[in-house]
C-alpha cells in the first residue's frame, strides 16, 4: 500500500503532535545502560501490587474462576444483559489481536528467548490487576432503563472517588479517561487492526499479484460491513459473536502451533532452556536480562491490557449480583491472552527459526512467526493468516463498544449519537486499511495507554474497598461452595 498525497497530508498534521504526546506518555529512565518505559514500570507496579494485596488471588482463585465461567453459580434472574462467559469471551477478544502474533515475534527479535519468561510473569501479575478493575467496573455501573448496564473506569472513578470524599478528582479523571478512549479505541482497536487484516489478507491471496493489491481500500470495506453486521446490534449481539468466535479462533490458532511444536518436540528442551537461560542472561545488562525483561514485559502488559481498565468495559455489562465474581472472571483473561496464546507463539518461533541474525536483517513481527509456522507446515500460513484477521476482527467489534460506552457517558445514551459514532467508528476501519496509518496510530495508542494513569491512581484509592469485597465474597461463596 503506497503512500498518497492523504497519507502525507495526515501524516504531516499529526507528527508533531504524536510526537510530543508519544515523548511524554513513553518517557523512559536509563538503568544499568537500558531504557525503561514509565508507563511499563507504572502498569508493572500495579500487577505487583494487587498481586501481593489479594493475597495471589491470581493463584488461589483459579480454579473458582473456571467453575464461575461454567455456569455453576449463574442466575439470569441477576441484573446484567449478558453472561458472565460472554463478558470473557467479549473482553479476550479484545486483548487477543495482530499483537499476539506479530508482537510476541518483536519481543523475541529484540529481547532473545528470555523475553518470554517475563512476558508469562507479566501475564500471571496482570490476572491481578484484572480482578480489581473488572470487580469496581461491575460495583460502580449504572442502569440504562431496566436491563442494559454502562460500566468501567470512568464510572469508578467518578463514582468510587466520590465515595472516598474525592468527588472533583473522580469527575475530572472520569472526563479524561472518557475522551482518551475515544480517541484511542479508533487507533490500537481500530486502524492498526484493519490495516493489517488487510495487509495479511493481500499477502495470502497473491501479493503484488493479488486482485486486492491495489484496492485495499475494497478489504477495508468489507471488514466494516463485516463489523458493522456485528455492533449495530449492541453488547448483546458482540457477546453472541464473541462467544462463539473466541473459541474457534484460539483453538485454531492454539491447535496448529501444538502440531508443529509435536513435530518439533526434540527442540522442545532446547527451546525452554533458552528462555530460561536468556531471561537472566548476564552479558551486558542491558542487553541480557534487564533487557529481556524490559521486552517481556513490554509486550505483555501491551498485550493483555492489564491496567488500562479497558476489559472492565465490557465485564460492566456482565449477569451477577456479586461484583467480585466478575473479578475472578476477568482474571482467566491475561491467562488466556498472555500465558498461552503469547507463550504458543514464542515456542513456535524458538523451537524452529529463531535466530538473531534473522533479528540483525529486519525478520520480524509478523514475518517472523510466519517463517516459523511455514518451516514446519507448508501449508500453515493459511489458518495462520485466518487466524490472524479473526483476531484482528474480533479486537475491532469489542474495541467498537469500548469507544462506544466512553462517547455515551460524554453525550449521554441517546439512539442517534450511538448510531452516529459507529458509523463513525466504520468510517475508520475502511480509512485504516488503505493508508499508511504513521504518526496518526502513534497518537491513537499513546492516547489509550496514557488512560492507564488515572486508572490505576484510581484502583490504587479504592483498593482498601476492592479487598474488603474480595475477603467477604471469599467467606460467604469461595469458602462455603454451593
Amino acid at each position: 500500500m503506497e503512500n498518497t498525497s492523504l497519507d502525507q497530508a495526515i501524516d504531516q498534521l499529526m507528527r508533531p503532535v504524536a510526537d510530543a504526546v508519544s515523548g511524554f506518555i513513553f518517557f523512559s529512565i536509563e538503568a544499568f545502560g537500558a531504557e525503561i518505559p514509565l508507563i511499563v514500570l507504572w502498569l508493572i507496579a500495579g500487577g505487583v501490587f494487587f498481586t501481593v494485596y489479594l493475597r495471589f488471588v491470581n493463584v488461589r482463585g483459579f480454579l473458582h474462576a473456571i467453575d464461575i465461567v461454567r455456569g455453576k453459580y449463574a442466575d439470569p434472574d441477576h441484573p446484567g444483559e449478558i453472561s458472565q462467559f460472554q463478558a470473557l469471551t467479549t473482553a479476550v477478544s479484545g486483548t487477543v489481536g495482530i499483537g499476539n502474533i506479530a508482537g510476541v515475534a518483536v519481543a523475541i527479535s529484540v529481547g532473545g528467548p528470555g523475553a518470554t519468561l517475563w512476558l508469562i510473569i507479566a501475564g500471571f501479575l496482570g490476572m491481578s490487576t484484572k480482578l480489581a478493575e473488572c470487580t469496581l467496573g461491575v460495583m460502580y455501573r449504572d442502569s440504562i432503563g431496566e436491563v442494559a448496564v454502562a460500566g468501567g473506569p470512568m464510572y469508578y472513578l467518578k463514582k468510587g472517588l466520590a465515595e472516598r470524599n474525592w468527588p472533583t478528582a473522580g469527575k475530572v479523571l472520569g472526563v479524561f479517561y472518557a475522551l482518551a478512549m475515544v480517541v484511542g479505541c479508533l487507533g490500537i482497536g481500530n486502524m492498526f487492526q484493519s490495516n493489517q487484516a488487510a495487509a495479511i489478507f493481500i499477502d495470502v491471496t497473491g501479493g503484488q499479484a493479488s486482485f486486492f493489491a491495489d484496492k485495499a481500500w475494497l478489504v477495508g470495506l468489507l471488514l466494516a460491513a463485516s463489523v458493522a453486521a456485528v455492533i449495530i446490534g449492541g453488547i448483546r449481539s458482540i457477546a453472541q459473536t464473541t462467544s462463539k468466535l473466541v473459541p474457534v479462533m484460539a483453538l485454531l490458532y492454539v491447535i496448529t502451533a501444538l502440531i508443529i511444536l509435536a513435530i518439533n518436540y526434540s527442540e522442545l528442551p532446547g527451546a525452554i532452556a533458552a528462555i530460561w537461560t536468556g531471561a537472566f542472561s548476564p552479558e551486558g545488562l542491558a542487553g541480557g536480562f534487564i533487557g529481556a525483561m524490559i521486552i517481556g514485559f513490554r509486550r505483555a502488559v501491551f498485550s493483555n491490557e492489564a491496567g488500562l481498565g479497558s476489559a472492565a468495559i465490557a465485564h460492566s455489562a456482565a449477569r451477577t449480583d456479586e461484583p467480585v465474581s466478575e473479578g475472578y472472571v476477568a482474571l482467566l483473561e491475561p491467562f488466556i491472552d498472555t500465558v498461552v496464546i503469547c507463550t504458543m507463539t514464542a515456542l513456535v518461533i524458538t523451537t524452529t527459526v529463531y535466530d538473531p541474525a534473522l533479528a540483525a536483517a529486519g525478520v520480524s513481527g509478523i514475518e517472523l512467526t510466519t517463517r516459523a509456522f511455514a518451516s514446519t507446515l507448508s501449508w500453515s500460513p493459511v489458518p495462520l493468516s485466518v487466524a490472524a484477521i479473526l483476531f484482528a476482527f474480533s479486537t475491532m467489534i469489542t474495541w467498537s463498544y469500548y469507544g462506544l460506552r466512553a462517547f455515551t457517558y460524554l453525550t449521554g445514551d441517546n439512539r442517534t449519537t450511538d448510531l452516529a459514532f459507529k458509523l463513525f467508528f466504520l468510517s475508520f476501519v475502511v480509512l485504516g486499511s488503505s493508508v499508511e496509518l504513521g504518526a496518526l496510530v502513534g497518537l491513537s495508542d499513546a492516547l489509550v495507554f496514557v488512560v492507564a494513569i488515572p486508572n490505576l491512581i484510581g484502583l490504587y484509592l479504592l483498593a482498601p474497598t476492592i479487598r474488603r469485597a474480595v475477603l467477604d465474597y471469599e467467606m460467604r461463596v469461595v469458602d462455603h461452595p454451593r
